[in-house]
């Protein structure tokens, strides 16, 4: 099986045909956009209600992206699913919840900044679990008792999450049979008890619900008849390397990013490819440096500890021309930080980390689908250029859930250049226009090379002569100075004096502010690097042309991309930042708040 036929068969990742009930008379008007959460103690069950919500939700047709808080215990502490559902696609979340079920407040105080109300906002309590906490009651928020228990205990091995899940999905519109339909789907396996278990709940909190204060519904959802992709960034992530051609994967797991390994352990095996669980990073970068320069596509994944320890064979893979992709999904740091967490502080080791002048690949998805994309031009690069790519994820989009309509087909990826065998003299590290030149697989005849860390001549043969290293130097970096990376190392949007500049996971907030302020009449163009390195000044000098003001946007303490542009780009007079380190997420208002203080003194 290859690559294009794997998100059919892959685990996870669910493809379904859009259909609606419209809502019943006397419910309160529909909305474009619902934010829910789902919060209690780890094992309560807050997660898996949250992605059955989200299912239910691909099934009807909507688009829709649920993220997750966490504590970073083994077991235990806090959990919550935060969901935005929609009638359009949606890539950040909404500056409040419209609607909050607390399954249980053991844990509360352990996110309550990560879940903002409103004096609108509906708050169901079980009043069985105790008193709403104060910083709830001081939002304004209606509160409402949901008794949870009381009802699940009603139906034998009844579930509270199942009763909340009901209430949800009453309150906010979406269709009780679909809900049925998607436990049926996950749950038969289970058997019927559990099944019908479940159901009796669902059926329990939907008629509690009747009674309950009203919050926004869904509209109707885009009659497009297409199919929609319920799928995290990390999944995407694994399937845009798989089209990309990655048939090997070395890895030790490490939080946010194993699920990007767990999912593609299987589709690999489908693919004909193979991945093996390193005793640690060390081995893992190795093992990825070494099935590549054997010709085989390879990747690895790991988080901000794990490329620290990979840098000095980076280097490596950087003096011997070997192509190889790292997935770093970032959290907060440093060290051991907050696992569990998003953040974007790993930028400056992935863009300087690297000893030496060793010109290398850094890229940033910026949505959950664009993980997709990004993977797979992630590989097709590493592989042209011959050169490790970076590619810069994080847990805001790697351990998010997105509904998404099919992308677009991928193009193929160019085979790795090769030379003809047999050859009289075999230079592998020629000098040659692009800077790119051949590379052997080994069992090739007659070309036998030596490739190590050790600065070489264009043979591979080491050397300490100052004109063999400034040749290979220059070699290197034209290879990535000279390449036209096209219109795809950012993305712009809109026109305007004044520029929003950010980059990945904080991209969805920046592009959702960008248009709430065109929408007021205020001209403001968005800019989202993806291609972090090789820098694009003449690029970037373009995007800028007539911006007199811009707005750094980034989600890091020491304001890390800020300083990186000041040191590849030319900036307008004027500029502020916003700069803030997870595990707050930066909302819409707060970007859109910032804009509009120019827009006063224009």
């Amino acid at each position: 099986m290859d690559a294009d036929h794997i998100e059919q068969t892959a685990p996870h990742i669910a493809m379904t045909d859009a259909g609606w009930r419209a809502p019943g008379a006397g419910e309160q008007p529909a909305t474009g956009s619902v934010s829910l959460a789902v919060l209690g103690s780890g094992g309560a069950g807050s997660m898996r209600a949250g992605e059955i919500l989200l299912e239910v939700a691909a099934e009807a047709g909507f688009f829709g992206l649920m993220t997750r808080s966490m504590g970073p215990q083994i077991r235990g502490g806090e959990a919550a699913a935060l969901l935005r559902l929609s009638t359009a696609p949606v890539s950040s979340p909404d500056d409040h919840f419209d609607l909050l079920i607390a399954l249980d407040w053991g844990n509360f105080a352990g996110f309550a900044a990560e879940l903002p109300l409103a004096p609108g906002s509906l708050v169901l309590t079980d009043p069985a679990e105790g008193e709403v906490p104060a910083t709830v009651l001081a939002s304004g928020a209606r509160i409402a008792q949901l008794p949870l228990k009381e009802l699940a205990r009603k139906v034998a091995n009844g579930r509270t999450n199942m009763v909340a899940l009901g209430a949800a999905a009453a309150l906010i519109g979406l269709p009780a049979e679909l809900v049925v339909a998607v436990l049926a789907s996950q749950f038969g396996r289970k058997g019927e008890a559990v099944l019908a278990a479940s159901a009796a709940a669902l059926r329990l909190g939907a008629e509690a619900a009747t009674g309950l204060p009203a919050v926004p519904r869904l509209g109707a959802p885009r009659q497009d008849g297409a199919a929609r992709w319920n799928i995290s960034g990390n999944q995407a992530t694994g399937l845009g390397a798989l089209k990309g051609g990655v048939k090997f994967v070395a890895a030790y797991p490490i939080t946010p990013a194993t699920e990007v390994l767990e999912w593609l352990a299987p589709a690999l095996e489908k693919t004909g490819g193979r991945l093996v669980q390193a005793e640690d990073e060390l081995a893992a970068i190795n093992m990825t440096i070494g099935a590549s320069f054997a010709g085989t596509p390879s990747l690895t994944a790991t988080s901000g500890p794990g490329l620290a320890l990979m840098v000095e064979a980076l280097g490596l893979a950087v003096a011997s021309e070997t192509p190889l992709v790292v997935v770093d999904v970032m959290r907060g740091g440093p060290s051991t930080g907050i696992p569990t967490k998003s953040e974007q502080t790993d930028l400056n080791i992935a863009v300087y980390g690297l000893h030496g002048d060793a010109p290398h690949l850094v890229l940033a998805p910026n949505a959950v689908g664009d993980c997709l994309s990004t993977a797979h031009w992630a590989v097709s690069l590493a592989e042209t250029l011959q050169t490790p790519a970076i590619v810069l994820s994080d847990q805001a989009l790697g351990q998010s859930r997105a509904i998404l309509a099919p992308p677009a087909p991928l193009p193929a990826t160019a085979p790795r250049l090769t030379p003809v065998p047999d050859q009289v003299e075999y230079n592998r590290y020629a000098v040659t226009e692009s800077g790119v030149s051949p590379m052997a697989i080994p069992g090739m005849p007659g070309t036998a090379y030596v490739a190590d860390g050790l600065e070489h001549t264009e043979r591979g043969t080491p050397s300490a002569q100052a004109a063999a290293h400034q040749t290979q130097l220059d070699k290197r970096a034209r290879k990535l100075d000279g390449f036209d990376f096209g219109a795809r190392w950012a993305d712009l949007e809109g026109e305007g004096d004044i520029a929003l500049i950010t980059w990945g996971s904080v991209t969805g907030p920046a592009r959702e502010a960008a248009e709430r302020a065109r929408a007021r009449g205020q001209r403001v163009r968005l800019i989202s690097l993806r291609l972090l390195l090789p820098a694009q000044p003449e690029k970037m000098h373009a995007a800028l042309a007539g911006v007199r003001r811009a707005l750094v946007v980034e989600q890091s303490h020491g304001r890390q991309f800020h300083k990186y542009l000041r040191s590849f780009y030319d900036l307008p007079a004027e500029v502020a930042v916003i700069a803030r380190p997870g595990p707050l997420p930066i909302r819409p208002a707060e970007i859109l708040e910032r804009l509009a203080a120019w827009e006063s003194v224009r």
